[in-house]
């Protein structure tokens, strides 16, 4: 991914997400997609749409242990 996509998917998600915090992060051996992390925590993963040019879809786990009981 291009810087500017970087920039411009952080800044989407900040204002989506209502928080400074996020960051987006290239992956190291991949293009195709970034690493997203509130503060120091890994959140998620965007990647391009391979159906749309210019589109990118975030995916995030949560995890069981991650919920309140």
């Amino acid at each position: 991914m291009k810087d500017t996509d970087l920039k411009r998917i952080e800044a989407h998600l900040k204002r989506t997400f209502n928080t400074g915090g996020i960051i987006v992060k290239a992956r190291p051996k991949q293009n195709d997609s970034a690493e997203v992390y509130v503060g120091d925590e890994f959140i998620g993963v965007v990647f391009e749409d391979e159906d749309e040019e210019g589109s990118f879809m975030f995916e995030m786990a949560i995890l069981a242990e991650d919920l309140p009981a």
